[in-house]
This record gives structure tokens, sequence and C-alpha cells, in this order.
């Protein structure tokens, strides 16, 4: 077993299928420690606040705090809304009493209806579909770069009230208000987690892992803020082995990942990354390890064409969201002030 900086050196001869795997204690001891010098020492906090929403990411994340601050310095920030599933809390509060970490649930669908989130979008799905309203559902999904439609073609799924399924694909005025209105739900969960932060002189712990990070798959000011991110450097199928060895419910570790943001039920895949995220996260490690497509496809059960469009896919999505990792500009730089 291998810690994350031994399987990022390229030692590995040959690209495998198990090239991502960790020492998974090695690898513990190395965040727990960096958690703490970080929390107690550089940020001079008490603590660690961590939205926890019943998936793998902030469980491993709030399961990491607790072991590196002991669980009182752990306070967990549960915050479903109209479109989250019911499961969701059910799993957090799961999560929570596993670790003895107190937590509290914030229903942010009435500060969302308020700001007027819901109808904003509703507008823009109605652009494309005049007669959405009470009993539809949606969500988004994009073009899968392997059959060579593209990157950033994305369509909207409607599934009206008498069971009836529509695909439409969206113009860039509907897309962009969709997401901009959507985007709302995750800006409003971290200024609850700030509220509960400053409340406690506690850092907040952010979630991403490094499949997410590398390809901007967060929203700036809202899930991509946090003053520590703690498995930033980890593949997502790395996050799962820190999960087993951290005992994180089995019921968590065996949930499929979800973006849990739209009222029809979403997968990762379809709405961003376009493969699994265990293909994911080969391909990435191929792309950065200069794995020719040829060598990386037997392994990966796709053929060399189609390797080749997920490294474009990969390469595209940095590109296009740099944007997220982007620090505020200045005209000039402040000597004063230390980034």
């Amino acid at each position: 077993m291998k810690t994350t900086q031994e399987v990022e050196s390229g030692s590995q001869r040959k690209f495998s299928a198990d090239v991502l795997q960790i020492d998974t204690e090695q690898v513990i001891a190395q965040i727990t420690a960096a958690i703490r010098a970080q929390i107690l020492g550089e940020l001079k906090r008490r603590g660690a606040v961590v939205a926890v929403s019943g998936g793998i990411d902030s469980g491993v994340v709030a399961a990491l705090c607790a072991r590196a601050l002991g669980p009182d310095r752990v306070h967990a920030v549960l915050m479903p809304e109209v479109d989250s599933d019911p499961v969701s809390v059910r799993l957090g509060t799961l999560l929570c009493d596993s670790l003895g970490v107190r937590h509290c649930v914030e229903d942010i669908g009435p500060m969302l209806q308020a700001m007027g989130c819901y109808r904003r979008r509703d507008d823009f799905i109605r652009q494309v579909v005049p007669e959405y309203g009470p009993g539809y559902r949606s969500k988004l999904v994009i073009a899968d770069p392997r059959q060579g439609e593209g990157y950033g073609l994305s369509s909207l799924v409607v599934l009206g009230p008498d069971g009836s399924v529509r695909k439409v694909r969206l113009s860039l005025v509907p897309y962009l208000g969709i997401v901009a209105a959507t985007n709302m739900k995750q800006r409003t969960r971290k200024q609850l987690e700030y509220y509960y932060a400053d409340c406690l002189h506690y850092a907040v712990a952010g979630t991403p892992n490094r499949l997410e990070y590398d390809q901007g798959f967060f929203v700036k000011n809202g899930d991509g803020s946090a003053d520590l991110k703690p498995i930033a450097h980890l593949y997502k199928s790395q996050v799962y082995q820190l999960a087993a060895a951290l005992g994180v419910p089995s019921e968590i570790q065996e949930r499929t990942p979800s973006t849990d943001t739209f009222s029809l039920a979403q997968s990762q895949e379809e709405f961003f990354f376009a493969l699994p995220y265990a293909q994911m996260d080969l391909c990435l490690y191929a792309l950065n390890h200069s794995v020719p497509a040829a060598e990386a496809a037997p392994v990966l059960g796709l053929t060399p064409q189609e390797i080749e469009r997920v490294y474009w896919s990969i390469e595209q999505k940095r590109r296009t969201t740099h944007y997220q990792q982007a620090a505020p500009l200045v005209v000039e730089t402040i000597a004063e002030i230390r980034h």
C-alpha cells in the first residue's frame, strides 16, 4: 500500500486498476496531523464546522476532523431543502451519531423560497418547457464526451405529473439561468456554515475530493469556499478507502454519489463527469501521468478513442472552470498582505 505522495510520484511501473490503492492508516495519520496543525495552529481556531450531506466525502471529512480534534470540537450542519432526498438527513444523522459529534438541522427551503430560488429556476425552465409547474420534476444532464458529442452541451430532463419524460437541449440563456438559481442552494449553505464557525470560533472544513477540485465541480463562494480542504488531494476512489478504514457507516459507503440538488434523482456522472467516479479517477490519473490512451483503454474497458475524448474533456473542464479556483483580482499587489 502506498501513501498519496507515492501514488502521485509515478513510481508504479505499469498503469493498472489498482494504481490508486493507498496505505489508509498512513494517509489518515498524515491528514489528521495536517488538520490539527492548520486549525489549531495556522488558523488559530478551536474546532471544525462540516456540512454533512449524507454522502461519502462529507462523511470522511467529518470523521477525519473528529479523529484529529476530538468529537467535541466538531460541529456538523445538515441543510436539506425542498428538492433534497429525505435519506440525506437520515444518513447525515446516522454519521454524526456514529462519530459522537454534535449536529443541527437547518432547513434552508424557506430561505431559498424567500430569495426566489425555485421561482427563478422554474421561470428559466418554462423558456423551454412552457407547461412546467406544480407536479413537474427536472434535472440537468451533460453530453457524453465518449460519443463525440462535445463538452458543454447540456439538456433538461423533465418528468411530468402523468409520468411522461422529455429531454430538451438547452441553449445558453436558460442553461445559465437554471444553474444560477440552483447555485443559490450551495451559497446559502455556506452562509450557515460560516455562521456556526463564527459563533464557535471554528474553521470551515470543505469536502471536495481531487476529482471535484481538479475539474471545478463546485460553486464559487458556495461549496467551493472553505478554510481548509482535507481531502482535495485524494481521488474519490481513495476517499472510499478512507471511509472503510474510518468506519463510516456502510449505508453511506454504499450510497450512489449524487448531486442531491435537483428535484429528479441525478448522478454526478450524468450531470458533470460523464463516467462513473472510478473510471474518471483512473482517467484523471492516467492523464496526469502521461499514460497513452492505448495503454489506459484496456484497464478502463474503453476504446483508445473514448479515452482520448475523456482526456480532452478533462482538459476542457480545467480551462473553462479556472474561474472557479481564481482568487479576486487586484490592480496592484499589496505587499503587506500575505496570499
